[in-house]
């Protein structure tokens, strides 16, 4: 019997004997999150903090032990939905939870729930935050996670260190596996020139490949596909996206780059032109838009530390928009004060001019335990990226940062939104998006100067004014023009010579305003052709009249003036795009008037 065996039998009788200890009937459950993938199920336990720790994975179930900081006793036991490999499942302690990640045994199969009776106990709950519709929909994280796993095990194996071409640099734990010697680090494509110098703005490098490609760009709002070239260089300055921060622009060889994106190990550049293989060429980076990505970055990493550390609420997720970021904060409500106390707090950092630094750690390195990470697989190997802000807070991360967080200048929190079920959104700008706020808040400030003729502190009651007073405006015209409706309707019955068609247009008008005509008109023997808007391009039209001639001839006025409509009983109202083809309009009504007439 070898060690490991003996050790897990030893492990199960200490468990038998705890079930049948009384501490066990004084303990509680944690509460439990999990949520399902094609090869792996993840449970994580909530638990701040604990000790004593003793976890067993079975094929069948598995038994969590351990005490709170509070001492108090916590105990879980999971009868599985299915089997699982237990030799390839695994947990890792954290601060907050405790991450137990399941290797099933039918891959493929979802799990409908966790557990193997069909009555779900009180404390467990499905993480809808990571739930997929994976049977719909390809989930290349978890497959590039299998894989990553499975190229582990083999890799502990052999002596040689496989090429890793088809590895994704995927941020489920944002680790870069690296080898001590300089060139199997630059061929294994693990980290760019981008992540070993974020401020390198011009770079020579080659072209590797160059193959036409399509992408679907944004044009004023709206998606379109563009034809270019994908591009893969010998090395790249321009960072592609990744890890919650968005992708560099720029140029190679003067070619604009339009998106950067990654394809396992490699960054591939969209341009529109193509570029010849071999070519030796400048690399230019949009150094302005790297910088703001640079600083939001940093900023988010500082604001997430400093929640921590202040024992205020965790953030669980951040969204580095164009216009400004977010924070998602792991709770529904903050307390008065609460947000300011944690600006105070971030910009105190910022202020303290802390470094901010790259650092390659082998896994027996002692500083690996104080970095905060999502935890690494037991088997990993070589070197890990950490991003260290030096006394504040080391953690794995793929992106690119700050060397100071005093480059950050001022982080500004705007204000706080409501996010998903039980969580709120922390809306935040950092380094020069602060000072654009600024400048643009000032230009807005003096242009309502002007036109409210008030100061800055007098606006909101100004508008509010305007508003009220826009209101009543809109009020009293409303009721002027439905009185018009009512005269012009009496006008044209008290006219003897009228006809039996009756058309009208009006600048100033709406569909209310059109049907209160045609209620006071008889449209059993009158045709009326009522339209409201400019002059010329868009507007609002009505037909009126006896139910067989306006179901033949709307469609067609609908089709004159370039418009959509529909109608019932009599009518048929829509809008129109060529408002000046009304007079073709009325052309066609007066001929079709006049038949029944000459027919009698």
């Amino acid at each position: 019997m070898n060690n490991d065996t003996s050790s897990l039998m030893a492990f199960q009788a200490a468990f038998r004997e705890l079930s049948n200890h009384p501490v066990i009937g004084r303990s509680q459950p944690a509460r439990v999150l999990w949520f399902d993938r094609k090869k792996y199920v993840t449970v994580n336990f909530i638990v701040q903090n604990c000790r004593d720790l003793q976890v067993d994975i079975q094929e069948d179930k598995m038994i969590l032990s351990c005490k709170t900081e509070d001492d108090i006793n916590v105990y879980n036991e999971i009868h599985f939905y299915d089997r699982v490999h237990f030799h390839d499942s695994r947990e890792t302690r954290h601060d907050r939870t405790v991450h137990v990640l399941l290797r099933k045994v039918k891959e493929n199969v979802a799990w409908p729930r966790l557990t193997k009776d069909p009555v779900k106990p009180s404390w467990l709950s499905v993480d809808f935050d990571n739930w997929r519709d994976w049977e719909h929909e390809e989930e290349e994280g978890m497959e590039e996670y299998g894989h990553y796993v499975d190229m582990l095990k083999d890799m502990s194996k052999k002596t040689e260190i496989p090429t890793m071409d088809d590895l994704d640099d995927f941020n489920l734990v944002f680790i870069h596996l690296l080898h001590p010697v300089s060139e199997v680090f630059r061929s294994a494509k693990m980290a760019f020139q981008c992540q070993r110098d974020c401020y390198m703005q011009e770079f020579i490098t080659t072209v590797v490949s160059c193959c036409p490609s399509e992408l679907k760009l944004e044009n004023h709002g709206k998606k379109e596909k563009v034809k270019g070239f994908n591009v893969i260089l010998k090395d790249t300055i321009l960072f592609p996206e990744g890890g919650g921060q968005p992708d560099d622009r720029g140029s190679i060889a003067g070619v604009p780059v339009l998106r950067v994106t990654r394809q396992r190990a490699e960054a591939v550049h969209f341009v529109s032109s193509p570029l010849e293989v071999g070519l030796e060429v400048q690399l230019k980076v949009d150094w302005d838009r790297r910088f703001d990505h640079m600083q939001q970055h940093s900023g988010k990493t500082v604001i997430k530390v400093v929640t921590i550390l202040c024992d205020f609420i965790g953030s669980v997720h951040r969204d580095l928009g164009r216009q400004r970021s977010t924070i998602e904060l792991d709770t529904g409500t903050a307390k008065p004060g609460e947000i300011e106390a944690l600006e105070k707090a971030v910009n105190e950092k910022i202020r303290e001019h802390v470094p901010v630094t790259v650092k390659l750690l082998t896994l027996d390195d002692p500083a690996v335990e104080q970095v905060r990470s999502r935890g690494l697989p037991e088997d990993a190997v070589g070197p890990i990226r950490v991003i260290d802000i030096e006394g504040v807070d080391a953690n794995m991360c793929c992106g690119t940062h700050v060397s100071n967080l005093s480059q950050l200048q001022v982080i500004k929190f705007l204000g706080i939104e409501k996010g998903k079920k039980n969580k709120m959104n922390l809306i935040f700008l950092a380094g020069n998006r602060v000072l654009k706020f600024a400048e643009k808040s000032y230009s807005i400030d003096r242009a309502l100067t002007a036109l409210l003729k008030t100061g800055a502190d007098d606006h909101v009651e100004a508008v509010d004014k305007v508003q009220k007073s826009v209101k009543a405006l809109q009020k009293s015209n409303l009721s002027l023009l439905r009185d018009m409706a009512v005269l012009l309707a009496q006008n044209y019955k008290n006219n003897l010579n009228r006809g039996n068609l009756f058309c009208l247009h009006r600048k100033e008008g709406d569909n209310e305003f059109m049907n209160i005509i045609a209620n006071e008109i008889d449209t059993e023997e009158t045709v009326l052709f009522l339209t409201v808007g400019e002059e010329k391009g868009t507007g609002l039209f009505l037909l009126a009249g006896p139910e067989d001639i306006v179901e033949k001839m709307g469609p067609r006025v609908a089709e004159l003036l370039e418009g959509k409509g529909a109608g019932k009983k009599g009518r048929f109202q829509g809008k129109a795009s060529r408002m000046e083809r009304r007079g073709e309009v009325e052309a066609l009504l007066q001929e079709h008037s006049r038949r029944p007439h000459l027919e009698e």
